[in-house]
């Protein structure tokens, strides 16, 4: 059966498992379910925000389902919840004669705004990492300050958060603030526009770019990450650099890059409040299927100490000895 597209509103605003199904995509997958066997095309279309009704008008629900869908597949059995990837919920979904992956997200007034129809793939789990092999360098030129980092809810609030464990916000400060000027703006933040390099070798897997920057203070949570960059060493590790500036990606998805070269420039995209990096050690692409890993550069200059084989903490002063 071929892939069949009906409309997906991308984002990346949940923080849910698999394991915790919301209960409003509950509610709406059983009223789907019904009303796909019932026939009830109307009901189905009624499901729909403006913008899904405006691309998928009740006559082409009707061929998708009546005319496409019906003949070969039958009715649904059965929707048991798959996964959560970002807005989504992911249905397994049994017909009378087959299987289908299909995915529902939703509005704030629990309306469907985006749906999508493939066929069923199972999950593969990937095997967690503890930390890196592969040696790293600071993805930065000069000395900047360590907002979140180490091992403990104390020094880390990104602890709290599988996805992102371990992970660091680095940000610049000089005599005690994080900015020179007008706080409203991002040219006044001494992070805002620094390159970022890359930590070591690698493969660009994924590139985001095209989410503005924000005004300092302001939040994007629909766009977690931001303009975003994740690169994937030899030995299968993944690294995560977010919040990266709107148009600044030097490298493209696919490319092999050095250690040392340049990725992007720091930005304020995406859940941040001010300029800063997001940088975190991951076992797969995706930050919502991921989990984090420790993160150890091999020899950096730490409060005016040169450390080997060193875990940033919160508050630490770092920079690369070379």
């Amino acid at each position: 059966m071929k892939r069949i597209l009906l409309f997906f509103m991308a984002g990346v605003i949940s923080g849910l498992s698999a394991q915790e199904e919301a209960k409003r995509y509950r509610l709406v997958a059983d009223r789907f379910q019904e009303a796909y066997n019932a026939g009830d095309h109307q009901k189905i279309f009624e499901m729909f925000d403006a913008v899904m009704k405006q691309q998928f008008p009740v006559e082409k629900v009707e061929i998708l389902f009546e005319q496409q869908l019906r003949p070969g597949l039958g009715s649904i059995r059965d929707m048991e919840l798959k996964e959560v990837s970002g807005p989504a919920h992911i249905y397994k979904s049994t017909f009378d004669q087959g299987v289908l992956d299909i995915s529902l997200s939703l509005n704030g007034d629990d309306q469907i705004n985006g749906l999508y129809l493939k066929p069923h793939k199972p999950v593969v789990q990937v095997p967690e990492i503890q930390r890196n092999t592969t040696p790293m360098q600071l993805p930065f030129k000069g000395q900047w300050f360590v907002y979140w980092g180490g091992e403990s809810e104390g020094q880390n609030y990104h602890m709290n958060d599988k996805n992102q464990q371990y992970a660091y916000d680095f940000l610049k400060v000089a005599e005690g603030k994080s900015y020179r000027g007008d706080p409203d703006k991002n040219e006044s933040y001494l992070a805002f526009g620094q390159p970022i390099l890359a930590p070591c070798d690698g493969t660009v897997v994924l590139a985001i770019d095209g989410v503005p920057d924000n005004i300092p203070g302001e939040l994007n949570p629909v766009h977690k990450t931001g303009n975003t960059l994740v690169l994937r060493t030899d030995a299968g590790e993944y690294i995560l650099m977010a919040h990266l500036k709107e148009g600044s990606l030097a490298v493209e998805k696919g490319q092999q890059v050095r250690r040392g070269d340049l990725l992007a420039l720091c930005g304020n995209s995406g859940n941040s409040t001010e300029a800063h990096l997001h940088l975190q050690l991951q076992n797969t692409r995706d930050i919502h299927k991921a989990t984090g890993a420790r993160l150890y550069f091999g020899q950096i200059r730490v409060n005016g100490d040169i450390q080997k084989d060193y875990i940033p903490v919160k508050e630490d002063f770092v920079e690369n000895i070379n």
